[in-house]
């Protein structure tokens, strides 16, 4: 039966959640507070990563955090702030950084990701699009024995759930990569992994869903939602008042605001990343993760980004000309004779990943609320679990079995 669905924000998940929700039939408005150009599914790395099966919330992390706290320039920097929300997600953070949660996390991280990576190659062979998407997997390039060790310890691992892990030499890495000069010991290199040029398929997606009468609302902004017997029955906005039979949060980092109007709590923090575009030739043609620095390097259609950093000081979108400088001094230093220029470093843009406690999303319904259907919460993979999530969204609101297990991604779970 065809349903009136809104989806609340505009980015990969929003996207992908109407590609498939249009699919089945349904009548469908995205709504966002943008205007369709910016945000974390513009400016991120563009990589789809089963590669990335370790969820941020990992033994060891708190630790880490707690020691780069007090270093602006660190990949992975918190600032402590007397906020309750905040307060919580550290809490539930804590707790799921224990191995037996890892071990737990790890085969549905790993399958979520390969699923989205064969729905994207999907949505390619379908000749309705003519985004950019290679498969090339990921080298984690290392300069020292210790990170080294560490990431071919990650590697087994990915080989035990059944990846293509290798570890590589200096020399086997330089065959692979001859003209991108790299100044490292070693690299483990994962075939799993795909990249992509995210602006390229988020203009051709909305192009293609605006033919297909899916209405977008742009720069309007969710103020208010009010509920009846357990249903959402109606929302304000910034320019007018809208009835849906179904609604999709896709709001990131701002959803647990908007959860809060509904009188559901889902713990997510804004988890600041930002990307640099270089214009000309670097000679870099597969994606690349700096180990040490945390920073992701890929070939993009014209252009090749340097992005990275988790920065979880709240919502806001100030760059942080040293979290920038970073990124760029990693870059210098992996690869010799590459500088990022102050005009490349005054173009940076940094976009808000929505961090959940434990490093999984949120997919699903809330026994609080039969009509709204959240997605959200995707951390560093949200690209990655674009059209997995869409596709289980459409299902679930289709009233389908759903192609995975829900209940890792419960937004009702416990922390």
């Amino acid at each position: 039966m065809s349903k009136n669905i809104l989806i609340i924000g505009g980015g990969i998940i929003g996207l992908c959640s109407a590609y498939y929700l249009q699919k089945e039939g349904h009548q469908v408005t995205v709504i966002d507070k943008s205007n369709f150009s910016s945000g974390a599914s513009y400016v991120n790395a563009g990589y789809i990563t089963p590669s990335h099966i370790i969820p941020l919330a990992a033994p060891g992390m708190i630790n880490k955090g707690m020691k780069w706290m007090f270093n602006s320039s660190s990949p992975f920097y918190v600032k402590p702030r007397l906020d309750l929300d905040f307060l919580k997600w550290s809490l539930a953070f804590k707790k799921s950084a224990t191995k037996s949660k890892v071990d737990r996390a790890i085969p549905v991280i790993k399958d979520i990701n390969l699923y989205s990576r064969d729905l994207y190659e999907d949505i390619k062979l379908s000749n309705d699009f003519n985004f950019h998407y290679e498969r090339k997997g990921l080298l984690m390039c290392y300069k020292s024995d210790k990170a080294g060790e560490e990431e071919w310890e990650l590697g087994q691992r990915g080989i035990k759930e059944g990846l293509g892990v290798k570890n590589l030499t200096k020399k086997e890495v330089d065959e692979l990569e001859p003209n991108a000069n790299l100044n490292i010991k070693g690299a483990v290199y994962f075939d799993s992994d795909a990249h992509m040029t995210p602006s390229d398929f988020m203009s051709e997606m909305i192009t293609y869903l605006k033919s297909k009468e899916v209405l977008f609302y742009d720069n309007e902004e969710v103020l208010d939602i009010e509920i009846n017997d357990n249903k959402i029955s109606k929302l304000a906005t910034t320019k007018r008042e809208l009835i849906a039979d179904e609604v999709v949060l896709a709001a990131g980092s701002w959803s647990s605001l908007l959860t809060k109007k509904t009188g559901i709590s889902i713990p997510i923090q804004a988890g600041k990343g930002y990307g640099i575009n270089v214009e000309r030739e670097t000679g870099i043609t597969i994606p690349t993760i700096l180990c040490e620095a945390k920073v992701a390097v890929t070939p993009m259609n014209g252009f090749t980004r340097f992005a990275g950093t988790m920065e979880i000081a709240g919502i806001n979108h100030t760059i942080n000309p040293v979290r920038v400088n970073a990124i760029a001094t990693a870059a210098k230093e992996y690869y010799n004779q590459l500088e990022i220029t102050e005009d490349e470093k005054q173009s940076a843009a940094c976009g808000l990943r929505p961090c959940s406690p434990d490093g999984l999303p949120y997919i699903g319904k809330s026994s609080k609320c039969e009509n709204l259907t959240i997605a959200t919460g995707h951390a560093m993979m949200g690209w990655s679990l674009g059209p997995a999530t869409g596709k289980l969204v459409s299902e679930i609101i289709s009233n389908k079995k759903t192609s995975l297990d829900l209940k890792p991604f419960h937004p009702d779970r416990k922390f």
